[in-house]
Parts: C-alpha cells; sequence; structure tokens
C-alpha cells in the first residue's frame, strides 16, 4: 500500500504517505509541477500541467488585430441576423482582411485548373483542359511563414544586447506578434503620413539611435507596397533604404506580396533585389537580404523567400530548421511555380489568362480610386491614395467626448469607433491602434476587395455613421 492510517489520541485517523510518496509529492512540489487534489467523488485528480498561469507569457504577449474582438463580434451578428433577430442592418459586410475570392472575386481560370490537373492527373486526358494549363530560393507555406523563420534566426542575446526588430508603424500585425512570441525587441520606425506614408531615412536614423540604448538593432523590415497604408515605394527610396542598412550593418527584410497590386499613376514597383544589384558589387555583394513572395491572400497557402549574401552555415541551419517542418503543401507550390512562370504569348491560355488578370487589377484601381474620392469627401476623414496592395487606412477625427466614453471603457478609441459602428451598420473593419499609430491619431483599415455595387454601400455607410457618430458626441 502505498499510505496507512494511523489512529490519534483525539479519535481521529490521519493519512500518512508512505515515504516514496512523500518524497514524490515534495518533489514535485520544488519543481512546480501540478499537485494532487481530491475531487469530488473521492478520487486524486491532477490540477492541468499547461494553464494560463503556466504557459509560455511571450505566447500571452501576442495580439492580433485584424482578427480580433470586432471580427468576433461580427461572427456573432451574423449568427444573430441567421437566427431573425432584428438589426438596424441586413447584413454583416466584412472589409477587414483582404480575402479576395471571398468578397467574389473570380480566380485566375488557368491557375485553377492546373491545381486540379496536380491534384487529379487523370484529367490530362480530358479535352475541357487546354495543353499548357536555385539554392537561394526556399519554398514556403506563404510568405508568413518564411518571415517568421528567417527572424527565428536573428533573435538572439540577452537584456541590452537582446535582438532588435525594426518595422514600420503602421504595420502588418504578423510583425509584432512574432517578434512578441520570439521574445525580441520590437523597434518602431514611422511613415510619414502627410507625404503618403512615406519612409524617411531621417527616421530611421532616429529609430536606430535610439534603439541602441536598450538593444541591439540587427534587422530592417520594410512592406512594400504597404499594408495596411496602401503606399508603393519609389526607387530613390529604396536606394535609400539599402545604403543606410550597409552603413549601419541590419539584415533587410523586404516583404513584397503586393507586388503585382499597383494601381496609381506614376507608381512602379521596384524588387529590392533588382535595385540592390543594380547598384553595384559595394552593395550586391555584401548586404544581406531575404525578400519574400506569395500567392496566398488569403487562399492557398504558397510563397517563397529569397536569401542574398547568407553566411554559408547559416544558410546550412536555414536549411535545416525548414527540412524539420518538411515541404509546403504541393497546392500551393504549383501556384507559387505559376505566378513565377505565368502563360505566355501564343500559348492556349494566354489570352484568357491575361484578359482575366487585365480585369481584376482594372477593377481594384478603381475600387482603389473610388475608395479614397468617397472618404475624402467626409468631414473628419482623410484618406491617402490607394497607390497599391489591398487596403486604405484612412485617419479619423474623433471627438474628444467620445475619446474619454472609450477610455471610461478601457477600449482604444478607435476601437470603440469601428465597435459602434459594426453594431450599428454591419460593416466589420479594423481599428488603427491594432497596427500602431501615432499618439493622438486615430485610423481603420478597409479593405477595398467588396464589388462596386457593394462597396459604394459599404461607403455611404461609412459616411453616415461618422457624420452621425461626430453628431452624437460632439
Amino acid at each position: 500500500m502505498s499510505a496507512t492510517r494511523v489512529p490519534m489520541l483525539s479519535g481521529r485517523h490521519v493519512r500518512l504517505l508512505s515515504p516514496g510518496r512523500a518524497l514524490s509529492s515534495l518533489s514535485a512540489t520544488r519543481r512546480g509541477l501540478p499537485k494532487e487534489k481530491m475531487s469530488e467523488n473521492g478520487m486524486m485528480s491532477r490540477a492541468k500541467v499547461l494553464t494560463i498561469d503556466t504557459m509560455n507569457p511571450t505566447v500571452k504577449k501576442v495580439e492580433y488585430a485584424v482578427r480580433g474582438p470586432i471580427v468576433q463580434r461580427a461572427v456573432e451578428l451574423e449568427r444573430e441576423l441567421n437566427q431573425g433577430m432584428k438589426k438596424p442592418f441586413e447584413e454583416v459586410i466584412k472589409a477587414n482582411i483582404g480575402d479576395a475570392h471571398a468578397m467574389g472575386q473570380q480566380p485566375i481560370t488557368f491557375f485553377r485548373q492546373v491545381l486540379a490537373l496536380c491534384s487529379y492527373p487523370e484529367l490530362l486526358s480530358d479535352s475541357t483542359f487546354p495543353e499548357d494549363a536555385k539554392n537561394n530560393i526556399y519554398l514556403t507555406t506563404g510568405a508568413s511563414d518564411g518571415i517568421v523563420t528567417m527572424l527565428k534566426l536573428l533573435v538572439c542575446g540577452e537584456g541590452a544586447g537582446r535582438t532588435g526588430v525594426m518595422i514600420s508603424i503602421p504595420q502588418y500585425p504578423l510583425y509584432s506578434a512574432a517578434l512578441a512570441e520570439l521574445g525580441a525587441v520590437q523597434v518602431n520606425y514611422y511613415l510619414n503620413e502627410d507625404k503618403c506614408w512615406s519612409l524617411d531615412i531621417n527616421e530611421l536614423q532616429r529609430a536606430v539611435n535610439e534603439a541602441r540604448l536598450y538593444c541591439n538593432p540587427r534587422a530592417l523590415c520594410i512592406i512594400n507596397p504597404g499594408n495596411p497604408t496602401g503606399q508603393v515605394q519609389s526607387r530613390e527610396c529604396i536606394e535609400d533604404v539599402i545604403r543606410f542598412a550597409a552603413k549601419e550593418r541590419l539584415f533587410l527584410m523586404a516583404d513584397e506580396v503586393y507586388q503585382d497590386n499597383v494601381y496609381a499613376e506614376g507608381c512602379q514597383f521596384h524588387s529590392f533585389k533588382k535595385v540592390l544589384f543594380e547598384m553595384g558589387p559595394e552593395y550586391s555583394e555584401t548586404v544581406e537580404l531575404a525578400s519574400f513572395h506569395s500567392t496566398s491572400k488569403c487562399g492557398f497557402r504558397g510563397g517563397y523567400m529569397e536569401i542574398i549574401n547568407l553566411d554559408n552555415d547559416v544558410k546550412a541551419q536555414l536549411t535545416k530548421l525548414l527540412s524539420v517542418r518538411l515541404c509546403p503543401p504541393v497546392p500551393g507550390q504549383a501556384l507559387m511555380d505559376l505566378v513565377v512562370n505565368p502563360p505566355q504569348p501564343g500559348e492556349p491560355s494566354y489570352q484568357r489568362f491575361i484578359k482575366e488578370r487585365t480585369a481584376t487589377l482594372s477593377a481594384l484601381a478603381e475600387k482603389a480610386k473610388l475608395t479614397e474620392q468617397v472618404l475624402n469627401t467626409v468631414q473628419g476623414i482623410s484618406c491617402n491614395p490607394v497607390q497599391g496592395a489591398m487596403y486604405s487606412f484612412p485617419r479619423i477625427t474623433i471627438p474628444e467626448k467620445a475619446v474619454k466614453e472609450a477610455t471610461e471603457k478601457g477600449q482604444q478609441p478607435d476601437m470603440f469607433y469601428c465597435m459602434k459602428m459594426l453594431e450599428e451598420t454591419g460593416i466589420c473593419l479594423v481599428p488603427g491602434s491594432g497596427f500602431g499609430q501615432k499618439d493622438g491619431t486615430y485610423h481603420f483599415r478597409m479593405t477595398i476587395l467588396p464589388p462596386t455595387d457593394k462597396l459604394k454601400i459599404l461607403l455611404n455607410k461609412v459616411k453616415e455613421f461618422h457624420q452621425n457618430f461626430t453628431k452624437q458626441y460632439s
């Protein structure tokens, strides 16, 4: 037996653990292991090994506003509408994420045909389908997978020597979430909203100088075209960034997943790798660069990263790290191949491919312009041109009375604003505070993906809501 009962003078009995059990219990206590406790049925039960108090504290610091509480509430509202509950709107319009096909955008036929053939090779003999249906490049499960992998390699050190990673503000929350999870130091640099969210080298210099007082800045992340801000960086800007990275000995990470989505006149996408190599050996043979592209947005997960000037020993470690997770899904790999090798003139699928691609990009360009024009007619809303990507990030004026009420409720003012908009109009947006913004400014991110007729309804609802909100809290 592992325990015995011993009578005491009072007539009560005490349950004594055997020496082995007693030592085991003491050892468990010292090691912080779960303690046993008596359940209602008299059986011994253990407290859970993994609880909110014993889990990795860095995970609790992770935030991802794109699918945060507003989106959770939007799902609840959809369910309530389906159950017949009365609302001041007939549907929830989700303008929070860049899910093109969920918004009704038609997929490229050629891509889907090739995927079908990869999944079911017997279709190769089907007459429905047309005939055409390196060492530094790593295939990934979307660009996010590659970005997080590179950050894992970069993060090291303790205290003031801990790795700092420079990210733009506003930023895509993947970066802040990954840095929090890895225990790295987030070093913010601010984009210039007054100059269409441009990147200023003086601001980069300020950020790195201040960061060196408390961490070791080792990497600089650039999102181009921007998410959530929709800007397209000029070639001159990219050259300046490369020179800055060389001078400050920073590893460059170029997030270029929206490179095909460029709409504004006079704007052109320039890849960091291309510019780097055109700047000559002083930079092309020394500056360390990882550039990322994907075909996800937001369906099949496929992407790649290209590594330039990476130390050979580190490259071996990167290969090992990616190999542990095995290969990305085959459909994603197939789609990525189609992105870099699309149908060419003279091939059977070319005419249909180019027609669909042109129609998709033309529609997005029109919706980008429409979004900017309508929002800028509203007093208290200011929207920069949507030069690229799939989002607008307008600045909003929130009355002081509303700011006070939000503070009393423990909410960020733009979270308060977006939640009220959802409840009153069914429009689901993402508050700017989820992406980072300068103190005292407020924004929201809105996708430009809905069909034009629905986008017009959405924009008019935003306009009416802002006017009513301002009147209510003035």
